[in-house]
């Protein structure tokens, strides 16, 4: 029994480490279509990202990583300006 209890718990701690991120940047100067799908293109081949999804409206941009997988806030500032915009607040959420 304590086997078996040991095995949940060190699956437990595995599984909360290996969660995908969401993070959310706005970005500055990002004014139409072809603004948007730049950025999105130059963040799908980042080989972290799992999801990509442009909000013009609302100038944010939301990705979502792969398992266990992660951007720092220097790469996401780099794809950003690689794709000629600045970039405002990051926000991260598990």
């Amino acid at each position: 029994m304590r086997h078996i209890l040991l095995t949940l718990a060190i699956l437990a701690g595995l599984s909360g480490s290996a969660l995908a991120e969401t993070i959310h940047t706005t970005v500055h100067g990002m004014v139409c279509a072809f603004c948007a799908t730049g950025i999105e293109k130059t963040f799908r081949k980042q080989p972290e990202v799992a999801t990509v999804k442009v909000d013009l409206h609302e100038k944010l941009v939301t990705v979502t990583t792969k398992p266990g997988k992660t951007l720092s806030d220097d790469k996401i500032k780099e794809v950003v300006t690689y794709s000629g915009y600045t970039m405002g607040k990051i926000v991260r959420e598990k």
